[in-house]
C-alpha cells in the first residue's frame, strides 16, 4: 500500500474573511480521502496564533478535528523542519514533516501572497497560486491593470488612497461622480467575499460607501455599475490550465453581497448557466487568459458580467483562493463539468507537487569559475 501523503490544511487567519475560511476548511477536511492522506488541521486565530488539534477544534465543528492541543510556528528556513511546536514563544520541537500545505485562508495574510512567501522560503509544496499571482489577484487595482494589458474588457473604474480621501473628501467625491457616475460599486482594493462593498446610487450614498470601504483597506476602488448577468468560471491547472462550464448567480439582494453569500442563502445558482455554445467557449477562453495574465497556478475563479443590452462580456475580477464551502461556486462548477469534489482536491494536491517539482529545476545560486 502506498505511503499516505501528509496534508496540512491551514485555515482561519487574520482576515475579515476568517469565518468564511472556517466554512471552507470544514468541507475540505471532511472530504479529503483518509485512505490517501493523513490530514493535519492547522488553525490560525484572528490574532495570528497557529494551533493544531484541540485548539484548532475550537474554531471548527467538533466532528471535524481530533482532540489534543499543540501550538505551532512556521520557519522560513528550508534546512530545518518548516513547522515547529512551540512552548510559549520559543520553538520546542519539530512538527512531523508535511508533504503538501493546503491553505484555505481567504483574504488578508492568506490570499495576498504573504503566507505564500513563507511557504516559498520554507521550500514546501502548497496548493494554489504563488506569491506574484496571489498578490496581484488580491489587489483589484493591479489585477484590472493586468487585465487591460492582456486586452481583456473590463468595467470602467477609478481608485484612490484612504489618506487622499481623508485629506480632501470633496475633491474625491467630485472626481468619482464625474468619471464613474451612478450607480457605482465601492470596494476595498484588497479584500474578498464582498466584505466592505457597497452600491451607491447618489452622492450621499457614495460618501457613506467610501467611508465604509476605507475601514478595511488603504486603497479604495470605485467601479461603474452595469446592468448585466453575473457569470462565473472555475480554472484549474498550472502552465496549461483548463476552464469549467460557466455558472450564473442570480442575487437575492440588490447585488451579491456578504449576507446573500453566507447568511441568507437567498441567491440562486444556475449551473451550468443557460448560454449558447459560442458564448460558453468565449467565457472559458477569457477565464484562462485572465488566469494567465497574473501567472496563476493551481486554481482560481474568474467572475464576469454579461451586459444585457450589448451581450458584451466584461471581466470583473479573479479570485485566487475561492470559497470551498458546500455552496461555493468553484467546486460546484467543476462538479457540473465532470470533476467531483474529492477528485478536485486530489488534482489540486497533485498540481501543488508538480509545480514544486518544476520550480525545483531552477538554479538558485550562481558560482563563477
Amino acid at each position: 500500500m502506498p505511503k499516505k501523503l501528509r496534508i496540512g490544511v491551514i485555515f482561519g487567519g487574520r482576515s475579515g474573511e476568517h469565518e468564511v475560511s472556517l466554512r471552507s476548511a470544514e468541507s475540505i477536511l471532511k472530504a479529503l480521502d483518509k485512505r490517501k492522506y493523513e490530514v493535519v488541521p492547522i488553525g490560525i486565530t484572528p490574532q495570528g496564533k497557529w494551533l493544531t488539534s484541540g485548539e484548532a477544534q475550537k474554531l471548527l465543528p467538533k466532528d471535524v478535528v481530533e482532540s489534543g492541543s499543540v501550538s505551532l510556528a512556521m520557519l522560513g528556513d528550508p534546512t530545518q523542519a518548516p513547522i515547529v511546536r512551540t512552548n510559549g514563544s520559543s520553538p520546542d520541537g519539530a512538527f512531523p514533516a508535511l508533504d503538501v500545505l493546503f491553505p484555505v485562508l481567504h483574504g488578508t495574510y492568506g490570499e495576498d501572497g504573504t503566507i505564500q512567501g513563507l511557504f516559498e522560503m520554507a521550500n514546501i509544496p502548497y496548493v494554489g497560486c504563488g506569491v506574484l499571482a496571489s498578490a496581484c489577484g488580491m489587489d483589484k487595482i493591479v489585477m484590472k491593470q493586468l487585465f487591460r494589458q492582456a486586452d481583456l474588457p473590463i468595467v470602467d473604474f477609478t481608485w484612490f488612497t484612504r489618506t487622499a480621501w481623508e485629506r480632501d473628501p470633496k475633491k474625491i467625491l467630485n472626481s468619482v461622480v464625474k468619471s464613474i457616475g451612478f450607480p457605482a460599486f465601492v470596494k476595498p482594493a484588497n479584500l474578498g467575499s464582498s466584505v466592505g462593498i457597497s452600491k451607491a446610487h447618489d452622492r450621499k450614498e457614495l460618501e457613506t460607501a467610501i467611508a465604509f470601504a476605507a475601514k478595511f483597506d488603504r486603497k479604495i476602488i470605485v467601479e461603474k455599475g452595469v446592468l448585466a448577468r453575473e457569470i462565473e468560471v472555475s480554472v484549474l491547472g498550472n502552465d496549461e490550465p483548463t476552464a469549467s462550464l460557466p455558472g450564473e448567480i442570480v442575487a437575492g439582494a440588490e447585488f451579491y453581497d456578504y449576507k446573500d453569500k453566507y447568511i441568507n442563502n437567498s441567491a440562486q445558482f444556475m449551473i451550468p448557466a443557460k448560454l449558447p455554445a459560442k458564448l460558453i467557449k468565449q467565457f472559458q477562453q477569457m477565464a484562462v487568459r485572465a488566469f494567465q495574465s497574473i501567472d496563476g497556478a493551481g486554481l482560481a475563479r474568474v467572475d464576469f458580467f454579461l451586459e444585457h443590452e450589448t451581450n458584451r462580456i466584461l471581466v470583473n475580477e479573479l479570485n485566487t483562493l475561492p470559497g470551498f464551502t458546500s455552496i461555493s461556486m468553484y467546486p460546484k462548477l467543476w462538479e457540473a463539468s465532470g470533476i467531483s469534489y474529492g477528485e478536485l482536491l486530489d488534482r489540486l494536491i497533485q498540481l501543488a507537487l508538480e509545480r514544486h517539482q518544476e520550480k525545483s529545476r531552477s538554479v538558485t545560486h550562481f558560482e563563477t569559475e
